[in-house]
């Protein structure tokens, strides 16, 4: 059962903050966003900023918020190409990967020592990739006919802009599924993988810990699924009627990070 949004708040120590959708549109800060974030730290609890779209680096991320007035250091920011590197070198060490992603998701890979090739993969991954082209699509489907691991690095259909969306690495991953007949290990959020990283990050416990976004079956369910706070912000791609029909049911409901800053 949803939580009463000043109770579900009260014991929060650690809000993990999706970006896109929830912080910001586009280039654009969504009102009172800074206003939530100012609170937290001035009450001393901490803030991570997590975004599933590995389209980006933290670099990146760091030098938008702050073109936006927010100042963030960059160890804060983690994405799901970050979970998805670690994930790598955990499972796959020394493994040549072949990558649908774009330079600078290729970029953070080579510089984290993961070895980048273009045939004969041990693994394959799919990321957003807006760089996409239709002989990667036939390149990556061709591997994993050929029994390669797939791998994506989050489950996300669209990427909420400031006109509307886009198809995401979920989206991407439907049509190679529906091509090759073979799902994906899907990594970034909900998965356990991004909770276990966070917390090894920041020393926190899963019960301390509040996933904040606007979707629910990725931000949500990171920390429903998980014993963890899923809180839901109706920003980005959530709407009254996702909720209703969603089988996962948030901790709470803000229309917005102003609103959870008048909770805190």
């Amino acid at each position: 059962m949803t939580k009463d949004k000043k109770e579900a708040i009260k014991n929060i120590r650690l809000f993990v903050l999706d970006m896109d959708g929830t912080v910001y549109l586009g280039e654009n800060l969504i009102k009172g966003s800074d206003v939530f974030i100012n609170k937290v730290r001035d009450q001393g609890k901490d803030l991570v900023f997590f975004t599933n779209n590995a389209s980006r680096v933290p670099d990146f991320y760091q030098k938008r918020l702050k073109r936006m007035g927010l100042d963030v250091d960059v160890k804060d920011i983690i994405t799901a190409g970050d979970v998805t590197i670690e994930f790598l070198k955990t499972f796959y060490p020394g493994a040549r990967v072949y990558l649908n992603g774009t330079p600078l998701l290729e970029d953070s890979f080579l510089s984290h020592g993961i070895k980048l090739v273009e045939d004969d993969p041990d693994v394959v991954v799919q990321s957003f990739d807006t760089t996409m082209t239709y002989e990667k699509m036939q390149k990556i489907t061709d591997f994993i006919r050929d029994g390669v691991p797939f791998i994506a690095t989050h489950c996300d259909i669209n990427c909420p802009t400031e006109d509307g969306f886009m198809p995401d690495c979920g989206a991407m991953c439907a049509l190679i599924t529906s091509s090759t007949g073979v799902e994906p290990r899907f990594l970034g959020k909900p998965m356990k993988e991004t909770l276990d990283m966070v917390l090894k990050i920041t020393g926190h416990k899963p019960e301390d810990t509040a996933f904040v976004g606007d979707r629910i079956y990725t931000d949500v369910a990171t920390g429903v699924n998980n014993g963890a706070s899923g809180f839901l912000v109706m920003t980005g791609e959530a709407d009254e009627q996702t909720v209703r029909e969603s089988e996962i049911e948030p901790t709470a409901i803000y229309e917005s990070l102003y609103e959870m800053s008048q909770y805190l």
